[in-house]
Parts: structure tokens; C-alpha cells; sequence
């Protein structure tokens, strides 16, 4: 049995559907499994992360973990989880993290959050593989109001370019380490075929949606303002605001071809996912 936590998001959801897809047997974590809304099949346990009773529950009858946390909490997280695992005996643990602990110059808090995260998996004692993905498609989605209110993309940093990757390419990797021999101890450098703009991802929705969509820059402090204004703790706005800058590093802008390389598919454009998801810009429910 596979357990899966972080199941209800993108990732999660689409590991899930993938597993499912492949005939194994999954057990998938969350909060509030009433409204989980997951696939008929799939058993949902409630558990909170950093609760070590919890997880051991979870644990039980399980060989293999999907290990997706986030937020400040991941090192708290990501120990709990992986010295459940450990208790368990579970063969074999994937973390999802990001791609930018792999750069050495990155000190900001996520890539940060992530490290202390990697070194309670590495050392928990339970064969593991780590995956780094650069940037998510899916955070595009982030625009959809004020592209059905205004057609047009308010963000920071216009110019600077990050290989963005579907959350289904995310997925298919962890899918491949989680059921495949041959990944343990291994890092995987996850990306998209290109690296894009803010800029040149609205032109590319503009076309698929059929509509013409303005992109306007806005003072990264405004962005920041913006993030509070909604609710989002002043450390977590801090650590988004300091992910975004990243888009101007080099690191996040290489293309990798590790997708490929363990899935045998190429990794999918920005153009297919939003081809995907375009209804998600035109309905008020995205």
C-alpha cells in the first residue's frame, strides 16, 4: 500500500489518480477527509502531519510513502513523517521539495524550509528519493480572477523566466520511484521544456483562451501588499515574495530532461496544461 499525503492538491491529486490507474492500492492522509473529494476506492485517513500518533496510524500496513509538506512547518513535518515511516518499516519514502535546495545561493525561506526537510528523510533510516521540481504551471492559476474580472495578469518580476512544469509530470516521477526499482539515495531536478516569463505565459493564455489579456508589472512590494491583504501570514508572504524573485536567477530557468529520462514521455508544455485548465480562467469556481 502506498499513503500519499498532501493528496488533495495538485500534485497529490494527480499521483493519485495515476497510482490508481496503475492498479496499486492507496491510502491517502488529510485533515478533513470529509471533504477530501477524493476517487471512489481511495481510503482517506484523517491525520495532521506533525502529529506523531497520527502518523503512526497511517503507517500501518503501509510500504511505500509519499511525503508532500509545506509551508513553514515542513522541517517539523517532515521529521514526524519520516521517523513514522521508519517505525514502520516502510521500504521506501519520495519527498516532494524544491528544486531550488539544489542551489547553494538560495537562503531564502522555502529552498531553506525544504533542506531540514531532506535531512530528516535522508536520515530516518528508510531508502528514499528526493524530487525537486523548478516551478509549477498550476500556480498560474493564481491569475484567474482578475483575468475573468479585468483580462489582464497583475505580477512582479515581468522578465525573469522559470522552467515551469505540470503537476502531472511532477506526479509521473513520483509515481515511477514509488513503484519502480533503482531510485533509492537518488535526486531528481524536475522542469518544463521551456523556461517562461510571466509575461510569455499570459500571452500563451491569451491565445488559448481567445482572448486578449494585458500583463501588468506590478512593485513586488505592491505584490507583497497584495498577499496580506488576503490573509497570508507576513512569513509566508515574505517566503512567496522571496520565490518569485527567484524567477531572476539562471538556476531556475535551466531545462532539465529528467522527465523524459524516467517516464519516457517529454514533459508537457505550458501551452497543453493550460489548454487543460483553461476553463479554470473563464468559471468563477477556479
Amino acid at each position: 500500500m502506498i499513503l500519499v499525503t498532501g493528496a488533495t492538491g495538485t500534485v497529490g491529486r494527480a499521483l493519485i489518480d495515476q497510482l490508481r490507474a496503475a492498479g496499486e492500492h492507496v491510502r491517502a492522509t488529510s485533515r478533513h477527509p470529509a471533504d477530501a473529494r477524493l476517487p471512489a476506492g481511495i481510503e482517506v485517513v484523517r491525520a495532521d502531519l506533525g502529529d506523531s500518533t497520527h502518523m503512526a496510524a497511517a503507517m500501518a500496513g503501509v510500504d511505500r510513502v509519499f511525503l508532500l509538506s509545506t509551508g513553514p512547518a515542513i522541517p517539523e513535518h517532515d521529521a514526524v513523517v519520516a521517523q513514522a515511516a521508519a517505525a514502520a518499516g516502510v521500504a521506501r519514502l519520495v519527498k516532494l521539495s524544491s528544486g531550488r535546495t539544489g542551489d547553494d545561493t538560495a537562503t531564502d525561506p522555502i529552498p531553506t524550509w525544504h533542506r531540514a526537510g531532506e535531512r530528516s528523510v535522508r536520515g530516518a533510516g528508510v531508502p528514499w528519493t528526493i524530487v525537486r521540481p523548478l516551478g509549477f504551471m498550476s500556480n498560474a492559476l493564481h491569475w484567474a480572477g482578475t483575468i475573468r474580472a479585468h483580462g489582464a495578469v497583475h505580477a512582479p518580476y515581468g522578465q525573469g523566466r522559470i522552467a515551469v512544469i505540470d503537476p502531472r509530470d511532477i506526479a509521473a516521477v513520483a509515481a515511477v520511484a514509488l513503484t519502480a526499482d533503482g531510485h533509492d539515495g537518488q535526486v531528481y531536478t524536475l522542469s518544463g521544456p521551456q523556461a517562461l516569463s510571466p509575461r510569455e505565459q499570459t500571452a500563451v493564455l491569451a491565445e488559448v483562451l481567445g482572448r486578449p489579456l494585458e500583463f501588468v508589472e506590478v512593485a513586488p512590494e505592491q505584490a507583497r501588499r497584495a498577499l496580506l491583504e488576503h490573509g497570508v501570514p507576513a512569513d509566508l508572504a515574505d517566503a512567496i515574495m522571496a520565490l518569485r524573485a527567484t524567477a531572476l536567477a539562471a538556476f531556475t530557468s535551466v531545462v532539465h530532461d529528467t522527465v523524459e529520462r524516467l517516464t519516457g514521455e517529454p514533459s508537457r508544455t505550458f501551452r497543453q496544461w493550460a489548454v487543460d485548465h483553461a476553463a479554470e480562467f473563464c468559471s468563477a469556481a477556479a
